[in-house]
């Protein structure tokens, strides 16, 4: 078996070109076509799961995963065929179970004892306790709520009292306190009674993987948000992402109307340097799976206790990053393919660089 390496899609999805697949996937075959490499497309189904589990492990060094998280309807399928091929000698990139521990909301309460993420924020799966929390926490200030699905900003809700608010007895905001809610798709805003947006909320704990996250409002949001996509440990370029100029946005998605401005790494030498010094234990906290191949941190300015600038962790995603935006970082993304397999390759797999 030559060096070959399969890249996983969906059919569907707003990420597609023309032809069906994403446009990013195209630039990585031919990269490392260069490099002697061989690599194709496979559109993934539940139902032929079988079929090309036999097919990769037969014929894949590794596979690149490429399968945005809602363009499967269950990715339980996908990802125990992911292991499997893991666990039999095809390199993952990613690791599915680095997937979910990078791109779960609730990467960030694993991130509290860091100085990236702040100690007061919290992951709820049982509603009693998200009832019983968030009404404390919302009288100390401002606060932001994430579902664990959707995306482009559904499900994540910035919630303030409104007025003076008389706590209960046993210290939380009262069920009939008012609230105003301000969605992220796209800064609408409701003013409901506390107690009726907590059991709207109750929609975000179902299912499988039903969580909400809790953490602090960062006011400066409205200065941008800072994502930096890094290609394994290195920063590669920066999207600075600028909310709507108007009353309640807070929204860094296009969708909302946010601008975006791509930069590059060093003209954020401060947040670099932060990146930097946290990544060790970033990956440790995070189950110490090898690094992902291509991911992305998104950043908040925050006033630092000295009065100087410093940076919050508001999410990470790694489940299928692109770079339509950047595609001649397809051969940088071959290179690191390339070289982590090799070193791979020569490291004895009794006593391997990562466990598992």
């Amino acid at each position: 078996m030559g060096n070959h390496v399969v890249i996983f899609e969906a059919r569907g999805g707003s990420d597609k070109g023309q032809y069906g697949y994403r446009n990013d996937s195209m630039p990585i075959v031919k990269s490392l076509l260069k490099q002697s490499w061989t690599a194709e497309i496979i559109f993934y189904e539940d139902e032929y799961r079988g079929e090309i589990y036999k097919y990769a492990v037969e014929n894949a060094t590794a596979y690149i995963s490429r399968i945005n998280p809602g363009n499967l309807e269950d990715e339980t399928g996908y990802f125990q065929m992911l292991r499997e091929l893991v666990s039999h000698g095809v390199e993952g990139l990613p690791h599915p179970d680095a997937m979910t521990a990078y791109g779960a909301k609730n990467a960030l309460t694993k991130l509290t004892e860091t100085e990236l993420v702040p100690d007061d924020t919290y992951a709820y799966y049982d509603f009693e306790e998200f009832k019983d929390q968030f009404r404390k926490n919302l009288l100390n200030g401002v606060r932001v709520l994430k579902q664990n699905r959707g995306s482009t900003g559904e499900g994540i809700w910035r919630v303030e009292l409104i007025g003076d608010v008389k706590p209960t007895e046993n210290g939380h905001a009262p069920n009939d306190a008012m609230v105003r809610c301000t969605e992220a798709k796209d800064n609408h805003v409701e003013e409901r009674e506390l107690g009726d947006f907590i059991d709207f909320c109750a929609q975000y704990l179902g299912g499988r993987n039903g969580m909400i996250v809790d953490m602090p409002f960062m006011p400066r949001i409205v200065e941008g948000e800072i994502r930096v996509l890094m290609l394994r440990r290195t920063p590669v370029y920066v999207v600075h992402k600028k909310p709507a100029q108007t009353k309640d946005a807070f929204s860094a998605t296009l969708y909302s109307g946010a601008e975006y401005t791509y930069q590059k790494p060093e003209e954020w030498p401060e947040l670099m340097a932060k990146v930097e010094q946290n990544l060790d234990l970033m990956i440790d906290k995070l189950g110490g799976y090898a690094i992902p191949l291509l991911w992305t941190a998104d950043f908040m300015l925050d006033d630092g206790p000295d009065g100087t600038d410093t940076y919050v962790l508001g999410e990470i995603n790694a489940s299928c990053v692109g770079f339509t935006t950047h595609l001649e970082l397809a051969d940088q993304v071959a290179n690191e393919v390339v070289g982590f397999i090799e070193a791979e390759d020569i490291v004895n797999k009794r006593w391997p660089a990562y466990r598992v």
